[in-house]
């Protein structure tokens, strides 16, 4: 039967996540709705912690100065137990890491995403709520309520679910949820604290019994504005969303609780003055709510043409601030490829490499905040230095993927792991150093040749055909080598050698790097033939789609 298309994709659900992926289509010029039941943005501080990951995606993304100019720096956290300070430490970076850590509440996040998607003539769909769907071979029907409690009829080819840890997509999918509800539920407040602690850190206040168990804690976490934090602590037994409420209709405890009595100031101000680390008094506060905590991963990402992202995959303790992350990282993984797809250009088991790639992460990222959730961060048992990198969500990759190359022997990053930035490159007519980051900006799929590839000219026009004209080739050389051996290619010099360095190359190699950001192939020596079969992992073969 033949359908007309309304749109090419349906996003579910306008949080962080959904506004990722429709960004990311609509950079690529693929056409979406987005749809979410809410009537208007929430006014919370939610997911507040902005890993430098996220950064790095939105610096990809040409949006990530204006994220930087609402946000604050988190630059360590202090670390209290019964009034004592047992521990401050720095959330610091290695040199060539272009972003810190940053804090952002979500509202602000939204806002940032939602006027970025506004430049590409797409805007929210306020107060439509996904009824149901059905699939096929050839696309997805979706029936939505509007505002006004009419029904509608949407014909799409693929249909995003991004609706929260409540997912009505995943539940029409039929996905399992497999997991539990943690006990603990905490107070969540938006206040302004007088106290004078450094306003770039969080800060970690327990109360130890005598047996040294942890019996009352209170979390902090700057927002900005002066004074301005989120501060989370345990949950008094009258403000129980368990004893309020009862269990959640879905049986899924998971996040703010909307019926009930809402803590007031007073609730809030009566474990500061138990476990603040110097007196202090809340004021101007703007929200408060009880939040509960499960956590849950679905057996697939997807089905068919229907797929899941953040929330509505993934659910488990806020700690490390790990779930926002995450679900934009999906929402990033799966828009490229949706996004080849709907151009005929995608090989027939891309939108497979989703579930493929991103599940296992979700997995580790559960496991890993519900380890730090009961026994803490300091009990983790990789050295300080690798775990700040696998918070930061630097170490998250792809080795092994069905749509990258063979990680390999050999030292520096393989197929897989994140292509990272480096400083000191220069171009042939601007006067200032430019990052590799700069470089890949705004572009999808590259190929980087470093070192005097033989023939580069043979190895781009492969790289034009392989993909259908979708991948990108620039040169990057030594200092001091000749540039007319490039083939008319854009030519960069690695002026200060970190890209050697970091890279950890003494030769000419290819390097296809992934719209994510990601090492799809290493070749040394880069041949035609080489990279032909790499890309044949991700588009379609030539003369197809």
């Amino acid at each position: 039967m033949a359908h007309t298309y309304a749109t090419d994709v349906l996003v579910v659900g306008a949080g962080p996540v959904g506004l990722t992926a429709a960004v990311e289509l609509r950079r690529r010029g693929v056409s979406c709705r987005i749809v979410d039941r809410l009537p208007e943005r929430l006014p919370f501080a939610k997911a507040v912690g902005i890993q430098p990951r996220t950064l790095e995606l939105w610096d990809r993304m040409g949006l990530v100065r204006t994220a930087l100019e609402a946000a604050v720096p988190l630059r360590g956290q202090l670390v209290y137990v019964n009034g004592v300070e047992q521990l401050r430490f720095e959330m610091a970076m290695p040199p060539e890491v272009p972003y810190g850590f940053a804090a952002l509440p979500q509202y602000e996040t939204e806002r940032v995403l939602a006027e970025f998607l506004a430049r590409f003539g797409t805007g929210i769909e306020r107060g439509v709520e996904l009824v149901s769907f059905t699939q096929d071979a050839d696309g997805v029907t979706s029936r939505v309520r509007t505002p006004s409690g009419a029904e509608e009829e949407v014909r799409t080819r693929f249909l995003v679910g991004c609706d929260g840890a409540h997912s009505a997509v995943r539940k029409g999918l039929g996905l399992t949820f497999e997991g539990g509800a943690l006990p603990d539920e905490f107070m969540l407040a938006d206040v302004a604290l007088d106290w004078d602690l450094p306003h770039d850190h969080t800060v970690r206040a327990m109360h130890q019994d005598a047996s040294g168990t942890v019996d009352d804690v209170l979390v902090c976490i700057p927002l900005p504005g002066a004074g301005r934090y989120r501060v989370s602590m345990t949950v008094p037994p009258e403000l129980s969303a368990t004893s309020q409420t009862g269990q959640a209709p879905d049986g899924v405890a998971h996040g703010l609780q909307t019926a009930g009595r809402a803590p007031e100031l007073s609730d809030i101000q009566a474990v500061l003055d138990r476990l603040s680390p110097q007196p202090t008094t809340a004021s101007a506060i703007r929200w408060t709510s009880v939040f509960r905590i499960s956590h849950r991963i679905v057996d697939r990402y997807g089905d068919g043409r229907v797929f899941v992202a953040g929330d509505a995959a993934h659910i488990h303790p806020p700690t490390g601030a790990q779930g926002m992350n995450t679900g934009i990282q999906d929402a990033w993984n799966l828009a490229w490829k949706l996004a080849l797809a709907v151009d005929g250009r995608a090989h027939p088991d891309l939108l497979a490499g989703y579930d493929a790639e991103r599940r296992p992460i979700g997995e580790e990222v559960v496991g890993r905040t519900l380890r730090h959730a009961a026994h803490g961060v300091q009990a983790d048992p990789e050295d300080p230095a690798t775990l700040m990198l696998r918070e930061a969500q630097l170490l998250v990759g792809y080795r092994g993927s069905p749509i990258t190359d063979p990680p390999g022997e050999g030292q520096g990053p393989r197929p897989g792991d994140r292509a990272p930035d480096c400083v000191g490159l220069s171009g042939e007519i601007a006067a200032y150093p430019l990052r590799l980051y700069d470089l890949l900006r705004d572009r999808d799929h590259v190929l980087l040749l470093y070192g005097a590839a033989q023939d580069p000219g043979a190895l781009a026009r492969t790289a034009r055909e392989a993909s259908g004209g979708r991948v990108e080739t620039f040169v990057v050389l030594t200092a001091g080598a000749p540039h007319d051996a490039s083939d008319g290619l854009p030519v960069y010099t690695d002026t200060a050698g970190q890209f050697a360095r970091l890279y950890e190359t003494d030769g000419p190699t290819a390097f296809v790097i992934r719209p994510d950001g990601y090492l799809g192939a290493r070749l040394t020596p880069p041949t035609p033939e080489a990279l032909r079969t790499h890309l044949a992992r991700t588009f379609a073969p030539t003369g197809q789609g």
